[in-house]
């Protein structure tokens, strides 16, 4: 069998590239052992093409688009291009991308198209209450009516993205996975008390502006409370930071508190969840967000949002905690009352046999080579 993902977030020395990036490094490493050949293309930060391997996966980098206006449909032209050259030189069985990724392929190919959703154009702007752009919706309407077979990561974000895009298909729900030998119990001697940790896009969805703004309440009982910032900033269309933004937000009686370390190397990321006393990943969305999961592997207490797939990632009051994330006072309270408790390592226990028996590697990966089969038959 011969896979093909198409992202532009395969992480590499230099590239941190989140989530998605992480979930389809894990993937095709991990098919790669089971003898299956996997190639990703996606498109480079440079105006140069650069092909790289890892741990035997072939990864092609396109160089990015000079066109002023029409830069998607330039580069997903050039990757239909580097599709077709692949599938000559040893023909594909599988193609798989996200929610966008098809819209101006041919509907009729020799290969399948898979989507794996991880919360399109159409999730993101209804759940957060936006008006979805024209030409994107019409992008994704027709990528989603060209695909073979669909992946949700969470049965949330496949009922939703029906309901939104008002079209029915049938999918497959595959949690995203942790890799639980990496992502190891955490050691209890390296556990820096009153340390909270964000991990994630710095970007307003995330909730990293309510907890902000609840630090000064935290700080009231927990004067060298510390909030480490962990993860790529957001830039907008205007070329706007949202971590400049946000330095709006911390006052001189917050400097000391707060620490914006940016993007780090994802080999790094458990040494960061290690350390930490809390996790808080106040989401207002996600689609099956893997920095919960990892945080939950090491056996960390985790603070998250109450929002779309959270109750399919965490059993509240037994694997974590989920809270409101647009209640600051909320927030902070929930926080302040796990700082408060000795007791509280108990989530973690349960969280980690949660991880086990349902976020498990193996399992992820027998279910994915298994619908990749069903699609084929």
């Amino acid at each position: 069998m011969h896979i093909c993902f198409i992202t532009n977030e395969y992480p590499m020395k230099g590239i941190n590239g989140g989530g998605i990036g992480s979930l389809v490094q894990f993937l095709s490493r991990m098919l790669v052992k089971k003898d299956i050949k996997v190639s990703v293309i996606g498109i480079s930060k440079e105006f140069t093409n650069k092909n790289t391997f890892d741990q035997g996966v072939q990864i092609y980098r396109l160089a990015k688009s000079k066109w002023k206006i029409g830069k998607f449909y330039d580069h997903t032209i050039r990757i239909l291009s580097k599709i077709n050259e692949l599938d000559k030189e040893e023909p594909l069985n599988i193609v798989e991308g996200s929610e966008l990724n098809f819209a101006f392929f041919p509907k009729k190919t020799s290969y399948k198209k898979i989507i794996r959703l991880h919360g399109g154009h159409h999730f993101f702007a209804n759940e957060l209450d936006k008006k979805p752009a024209i030409w994107r919706s019409f992008q994704e309407k027709q990528s989603f009516k060209k695909a073979d077979g669909y992946i949700a990561v969470s049965d949330y974000v496949g009922r939703q993205t029906q309901k939104y895009l008002n079209f029915k298909f049938n999918y497959k729900v595959i949690y995203n996975s942790v890799d639980t030998a990496k992502f190891h119990v955490a050691d209890i001697t390296k556990l820096q008390h009153n340390t909270l940790l964000f991990v994630g896009t710095v970007c307003e969805k995330k909730g990293i502006r309510q907890l902000i703004q609840a630090m000064p309440l935290i700080k009231e009982k927990f004067p060298s409370i510390k909030l480490k910032i962990v993860g790529r900033d957001w830039i907008d269309k205007n070329g706007n930071s949202f971590t400049e933004y946000l330095k709006t937000y911390i006052n001189n009686d917050l400097k000391n508190n707060i620490e914006l370390l940016g993007p780090v190397p994802h080999v790094e990321i458990p040494d960061y969840i290690e350390k930490a006393h809390v996790c808080v990943f106040p989401s207002h969305m996600e689609a099956m967000p893997i920095a919960w999961l990892e945080a939950l592997s090491m056996g960390k207490i985790l603070i998250a949002g109450d929002i779309g797939p959270g109750r399919e990632a965490i059993k509240n009051g037994v694997t974590g905690l989920l809270v409101n994330p647009f209640k600051i006072n909320l927030l902070a309270s929930v926080i302040i009352d796990v700082l408060n408790n000795v007791n509280s390592n108990v989530y973690g226990k349960a969280a980690r046999k949660d991880i086990i028996s349902r976020f498990n590697l193996d399992a992820t990966i027998t279910k994915n080579i298994e619908y990749y089969n069903k699609i084929l038959s």
